[in-house]
């Protein structure tokens, strides 16, 4: 799914209670991570939940796998993989996540630790944008 279609999926939604349910429903989705990278090394710092995210660079392009212990954070990350996935490391840095967000409604709706966990995966996917 390409980020206009999320963007349109979540216009389409009533209420903030649905759009949280087809948050949780992007996280269910997710490939389940093997345990043997739920370590410090891949540790997302700065989320109120657990958060660990891998990447791994292919050509020029960087894919990233994610998890979570919670439900609804396990659907931010299938939204943050949505918008990093499959770029280069300048495609992943020219990216106005802020504006995503926004659009999404996402900056207006999640609670103030949840927004920053949020941004601390953006952080975190720039920062390996940076190193591969």
């Amino acid at each position: 799914m390409t980020i206009e279609e999320l963007i349109e999926n979540f216009e389409f939604l009533d209420s903030w209670e649905d759009k949280y349910r087809y948050v949780i429903d992007l996280g269910e989705k997710l490939s389940p991570l093997d345990d043997k990278f739920h370590t410090d090394e891949w540790k997302v710092q700065g989320c109120q939940s657990q958060v660990w995210l891998i990447p791994n660079k292919q050509d020029d392009k960087i894919f990233f796998i994610g998890d979570s212990d919670a439900l609804i954070v396990k659907g931010l990350i299938a939204i943050v993989l949505m918008i990093y996935n499959h770029k280069s490391p300048s495609e992943i840095k020219a990216i106005a996540v802020e504006d995503i967000f926004a659009k999404l409604g996402l900056s207006d709706h999640l609670s103030p630790s949840r927004r920053n966990g949020l941004l601390s995966m953006t952080e975190k996917i720039k920062y390996y944008a940076d190193i591969l």
